[in-house]
């Protein structure tokens, strides 16, 4: 009998063995469960974000799916006590074993399996943990949590097979998620500490190891009692593997818990737009007709010319990897080297948001305070501001989501009007308050918009890109996307195709107020802000500096519109709507901020414009460069007509709408530019340039009808020129940038055509957007 129960014995832990020997083969060939493929395990899938780096070498942002902002850190770029301490708080035994612990895994079976111990610790081994986060989806259930154990068992042995230690651990660290769109240590580091990986100190690094078993429940920010009681127990568990003493642990675990946390998030941080605008065309496609709505034929011509010509646009899709497939910013963890100065860059922010939300908008605000039309203008109608009011709620997510699920208009204008908790924006932060949607869509109308662009004017090399104040409640990009009536910024091209016709700035014309035959029968007489001199003969460089709108007008009719639009398009104007019409001279056109100062680079570059260059490399996960790009330019003019139009265009800047420039900030570098305003002042504009650097800016309302009533903050000289002038004087206050006022224009010595000083008095307060009120009377 005994016998008996022996050979029974046996032959049961004979049969579980095989059972178990045969489970393990069938997983390892995928017959149970998932098994990665041979190449897969050799060469894991490095979901990793692409890194947005600046000129000057700082990270600017992340792209990658679901927001998870996973940047590798190599083993030598971590901090080796941040390794020890996971070895010692994970799998203390990990330099032992090749992928299973036995012993660890035995007692957890035995305290947690048959005692029922909860403190029993963990049996999973590091490699183990690293199979669950590579291969392993979120169990449903503890029996299906179960049945993944033994395959990452396998699989965890097979990594053992074809990677190092030091290659499991990094892998583990990279890979493992700490909150906050902090996937990877690099990026934890920098959310958590501001730091890199190497810079972590003792307590920072087991702080992060101490989140592994449970980051949300060991979570700093929102548990920070816990979390310090967790990090001591790290520093405990190092002690009891002899990587610290216990003199040192208790030091420790006697600091305060010190966080420099800021969330990680696309929306937030310096070149937001900018992110955002090389993410659309890095992931371009090509343009297909079909896909564009009839009232995109704009989008799908800028489209189609980008794909053609610019080999940023598109990039990931008309490249391809080693495997064949395209390239794809989120996952395959590119570094983009882009053109963008990184202080140039924050002080263009800076700029901005001294200017329009610290000035412009408390005086707009005080504009429109008390007005029951607000934030529209003093002359729309209320029928008008409701019919606004109406057409962005249905252009809203809340509208579309709810007409979606069948509300019918009644219901859906209830819900607009009901209060709700929400978090709005504010100069000062976000704050949470209670009001009805419609209420939020009146409440974001009344911030002004802005948008600002400088470049190299002989490299095209992008330094600074501003689409808005505030991506994330402002996302329309009014930097490159975006485009506006340009109004008197149109001038200079006007004079450009007179120069090319052989006029110079010293040729006199009449300055008077006429009227012009025009298509249809129909007359145009264009008026001015100003009658100073009046009935007199003045040069083309006063009517410029002065920018009347008579002295235009007249050498608009002198010349061909046609012939204008031509040279618009030769300067980078895509736009395909421009009508050739006199009244084209005053800028009633749109045009993008990105496309005005590429354009104005030809003034200082000789005649030849730079393309606007965002990026100059991309190197992949490897650090292998698959894609260089160089400045792209054209010839638009001669260089005699280059060098007349820096003579006109100076005298803008020094001594006629641009003079701020000179008598209110003090700038003192040669610099040449044009002020511009349009009708009612819904637009402000100024676009400069100096001998290397060219930059402008534009601002205004969410909609045309939302403007300042007075041409005192209204006009370019008083909304815009101050965004540039004080970026200037911070880039030339920073010796570091090489930037110097005592640059001059490479021109012949003593080129002047007109060798004379301005004739008649400095202008400063003319209305330019007279003119285009009524165009044909």
């Amino acid at each position: 009998m005994r016998k008996k129960f022996f050979i029974l014995l046996w032959t049961l832990l004979f049969l579980a063995v095989a059972a178990a020997a045969t489970s393990f083969w069938l997983i390892a060939k995928g017959y149970i469960g998932y098994m990665p493929e041979l190449k897969q395990l050799e060469n894991p899938v490095n979901k990793f974000a692409s890194q947005v780096i600046s000129d000057d070498g700082r990270l600017l942002g992340t792209w990658s799916y679901t927001r998870a902002n996973r940047i590798f850190v190599s083993y030598e770029d971590i901090d080796p006590m941040t390794i020890k301490a996971l070895v010692a708080t994970e799998d203390v035994r990990f330099y032992e074993h090749s992928g299973i612990d036995f012993k660890a895994l035995f007692r957890a079976i035995v305290k947690r399996g048959i005692l029922r111990q909860q403190s029993a610790g963990g049996g999973s081994t590091i490699t183990q943990q690293l199979a669950k986060q590579l291969y392993s989806s979120k169990a449903e259930s503890v029996g299906e949590r179960l049945m993944q154990k033994p395959i990452e068992w396998v699989i965890a042995v097979q990594l053992e097979r074809f990677y190092t230690k030091e290659e499991i651990l990094s892998m583990y660290l990279n890979y493992f998620d700490f909150l906050y769109n902090a996937v990877g240590l690099k990026t934890a580091a920098k959310t958590y500490f501001g730091k890199e990986p190497k810079d972590l100190s003792v307590a920072e690094s087991a702080l992060l190891v101490g989140m592994c078993k449970n980051p949300s429940y060991f979570n700093p920010v929102r548990h920070e009692e816990r979390a310090v009681g967790r990090r001591n127990i790290v520093l405990g568990q190092m002690v009891k593997a002899g990587y610290l003493t216990s003199v040192e642990a208790d030091s420790l675990m006697q600091e305060p818990l010190q966080l420099n946390f800021h969330r990680q998030d696309h929306k937030e941080g310096e070149g937001t737009y900018l992110r955002e605008y090389l993410r659309t065309i890095l992931m371009a496609n090509k343009p297909d007709f079909s896909n564009y709505a009839s009232w995109q034929r704009q989008q799908f011509y800028d489209d189609s010319v980008a794909w053609a010509e610019d080999p940023l646009y598109g990039w990931c899709n008309k490249n391809r990897k080693k495997d064949g497939t395209p390239y794809n910013i989120y996952s395959d963890g590119l570094k983009i080297y882009t053109t963008i100065d990184s202080r140039m860059q924050h002080y263009a922010e800076e700029a901005m948001d001294n200017h329009v939300a610290g000035y412009l908008q408390p005086l707009f605000n005080a504009e429109r305070r008390g007005k029951s039309n607000a934030p529209f203008a003093a002359d729309v109608s209320m029928s008008k501001y409701r019919k606004n009011l109406y057409r962005a709620m249905r252009q809203s997510e809340r509208y579309i989501h709810l007409k979606n699920t069948g509300l019918s208009e009644t219901d859906i204008e209830k819900v607009f009007a009901t209060p709700t908790e929400m978090t709005v924006y504010t100069h000062a932060g976000d704050v949470d308050t209670i009001m009805s949607p419609m209420d939020s869509i009146k409440y974001y109308k009344r911030f002004l918009r802005s948008g600002f662009v400088c470049m190299e004017t002989q490299t095209g090399k992008v330094k600074a890109y501003v689409g808005g104040l505030n991506y994330k409640h402002f996302q329309y990009d009014m930097a490159g996307v975006g485009r506006r009536q340009v109004g008197s910024t149109m001038k200079p091209y006007v004079y450009t195709l007179a120069m090319e016709n052989g006029y110079s700035p010293c040729d006199v014309v009449p300055n008077v107020q006429q009227t012009y035959q025009v298509a249809g029968g129909q007359t145009w007489t264009p008026r001015n802000g100003s009658r100073a001199r009046y009935g007199e003969m003045v040069t083309l460089k006063w009517g410029l500096a002065q920018s009347n709108n008579w002295v235009t007008a007249y050498l608009m009719n002198m010349l061909n519109p046609a012939a204008l639009v031509r040279l618009l398009h030769q300067f980078g104007i895509k736009n395909q709507d421009i009508v050739p019409s006199l009244s084209l001279c005053l800028g009633p056109c749109d045009i993008s901020v990105l496309e005005m100062v590429s354009a104005y680079t030809s003034f200082p570059n000789k005649g030849i414009r730079s393309a606007p260059l965002f990026v100059t490399r991309i190197e992949d996960s490897d650090g292998n460069i698959v894609g260089e790009f160089s400045p792209r330019m054209n010839e638009v003019i001669s260089e005699e007509s280059a060098m007349k139009m820096i003579v006109l265009m100076r005298g803008v800047v020094d001594g006629g709408t641009g003079s701020r420039m000179r008598n209110r900030y003090h700038i003192t570098a040669p610099m040449g530019g044009k002020t511009g305003t349009t009708n009612d002042n819904s637009d402000g504009w100024f676009v400069g340039y100096t001998p290397r650097l060219a930059f402008g800016a534009w601002v205004g309302g969410d909609e045309r009808d939302i403007h300042f009533n007075s041409m005192v903050h209204g006009q370019g000289a008083a909304s815009s020129l101050p965004i540039c002038a004080q970026f200037l004087k911070k880039v030339y206050a920073d010796p570091k940038l090489g930037y110097s006022q005592s640059e001059n224009f490479d021109m012949p010595e003593g080129f002047d055509p007109c060798a004379m000083p301005l004739d008649g008095e400095e202008t400063e307060e003319i209305d330019e957007s007279i003119g285009l009120d009524n165009l044909f009377e």
